[in-house]
């Protein structure tokens, strides 16, 4: 039995973590299916992956880091920066590796959840922090056919380095965040690549360069500097936003600003206006994820690169036969489709007061509050939950605001001998409600489909304002949003 258990350690598990030892709670867990910490930049160690947002930014604001070795680090340097901050808040020994959570259900008599593993083992925790994210469950498409491929086939997620690519035909299916950065990283290796195209992205270009040594020891001796620096990033970040939430004249300047850089950076490596053409967006930039790369349409230039603009029909044991009637012969077929981001809560189950299915809960609607707190599910918070994704900013500012958030609950609950919280009905129902008037308004429902909807096109995944907002919005605790129960946090009732 523990107070506090927080399932998933890449960051929001970390930033969990580490908010619990500030708030003196002594008995918490934090559950891992892995064997490892990291989350996302642990499994994701495809050639090329790296952040698309400025690591002086898209790290802990409580652990700056001095030496990135660039402005954006590839995944390793990332992976590393994770180990360390668990390192230096000595968490791996509240980490219980290999406990890969099936099932988190509610028990009304003793007032707990019980947190079961797809092996069967269980832990009961008077509270319940869910760091899972929304990048951990790949996203596969079901292509007749795929499982008779005799070659090699994985997901980008899942990258297979036993598996050599040199001189190898090789197909990469998506041309999404993981798609640009695996693709240029693998085109010189292989005789030929055919990259799977179904809609093109507006890509920007990467502002990448090394750290130098002196800036990394001035930052080290004057630490306030970087946090000047990563607020200038910020506000550069957050200006971005101006371009999804609006129709006036900065959104249309800044509209036709990202248009014309991709253009650009199109024709440098397509003087040909046809083959142009067919990497050209035709949706609005931003409704699906604005992408940064310099060496993307380099890299689709090179003579033994494809772009497969037509769709995929069928896959057999030999390659790949589009809508055209072309067989695409293939050794190796790298599906960089991205991640299951709407499926929430899937994979894991959860079972609230009542006994009532989260996933089934949500089947009109994933209405949270601040996606941190759902009705009927006492005692559970959401990181990087339902309505709170980006499109231009860092995740790991929203998941520090929300620990703020979660960290006031837990010393309201202790102070006022409070045993349960729960979100009140109304409150999230006006909340989602809320989310999903501002959301019609922007670029994400101007038409494309992307992965921030649903099957029925709802956009459940996204915060439609600046993190600023939600930052001033979600800065307090406010009681009366809440039902709660007398009690004392973290004892369990005995079981009749």
């Amino acid at each position: 039995m523990v107070e506090l258990a927080i399932i998933g350690s890449g960051f929001g598990g970390i930033g969990a973590g580490v908010m619990a030892i500030e708030q003196g709670i002594e008995s918490f867990v934090i559950l891992e299916r892995a064997k490892a910490v990291g989350g996302t930049w642990r499994d994701n160690t495809y050639p090329g992956c790296a952040c698309d947002i400025p690591s002086h930014l898209y790290s802990f604001s409580f652990a700056q880091n001095s030496a990135w070795s660039r402005s954006y680090p590839a995944q390793p340097e990332i992976e590393d920066y994770l180990e360390r901050v668990t390192d230096n808040y000595r968490l791996h020994s509240r980490v219980r590796f290999g406990f890969d959570v099936a099932e988190v259900r509610w028990l009304q008599e003793q007032t707990c959840w019980s947190i079961t593993s797809r092996a069967g083992d269980t832990v009961l925790a008077s509270a319940v922090i869910s760091a899972t994210g929304p990048l951990s469950q790949p996203a596969t498409p079901d292509f007749p056919g795929l499982s008779d491929f005799a070659g090699e086939a994985f997901h980008s997620a899942s990258w297979r380095h036993d598996v050599s690519l040199d001189g190898k035909r090789v197909g990469v299916v998506g041309t999404g965040a993981s798609a640009i950065q695996l693709v240029p990283a693998i085109a010189d290796d292989v005789e030929h690549l055919d990259v799977f195209q179904r809609t093109p992205p507006w890509v920007l270009p990467r502002d990448d360069r090394p750290a130098p040594l002196w800036r990394r020891h001035l930052y080290r001796a004057l630490p306030f500097l970087q946090r000047l620096h990563r607020w200038r990033i910020y506000a550069r970040q957050e200006f971005l936003s101006l371009a999804f939430l609006g129709s006036g004249k900065i959104a249309n300047a800044m509209t036709a600003r990202i248009k014309e850089e991709t253009k650009t950076l199109i024709d440098a490596s397509f003087p040909d206006p046809e083959a142009a053409a067919a990497l050209l967006p035709t949706f609005k930039p931003g409704c699906k994820r604005l992408l940064i790369s310099n060496d993307w349409y380099s890299a689709l230039a090179k003579p033994n690169v494809d772009v497969v603009t037509t769709s995929i029909e069928r896959v057999d044991t030999t390659g790949i036969t589009t809508s055209d009637g072309r067989h695409h012969e293939l050794d190796v077929l790298v599906l960089a489709t991205g991640f299951a981001v709407t499926d929430f809560p899937s994979p894991l189950t959860f079972i609230g007061r009542n006994g009532v299915n989260l996933a089934k809960h949500w089947e009109d609607g994933a209405s949270t509050d601040f996606g941190i707190t759902v009705s009927g599910f006492p005692n559970l918070w959401f990181l990087a939950g339902p309505g709170t994704g980006l499109g231009h900013n860092s995740i790991v500012f929203m998941i520090e605001v929300q620990l703020q958030q979660i960290g006031r609950a837990l010393r309201y609950m202790r102070r006022e001998s409070v045993a349960t919280i729960e979100l009140r009905q109304e409150v999230g129902d006006a909340s989602y409600a809320e989310l999903q008037r501002r959301v019609a308004t922007t670029v994400w429902a101007s038409g494309c489909s992307s992965w921030y909807q649903r099957e029925d096109g709802r956009v459940d995944t996204i915060w439609p304002g600046t993190t600023t907002e939600y930052w001033w919005r979600a800065r307090r605790f406010a009681p009366d949003r809440y039902l709660t129960t007398a009690g004392r946090f973290g004892q369990i009732t005995p079981s009749r």
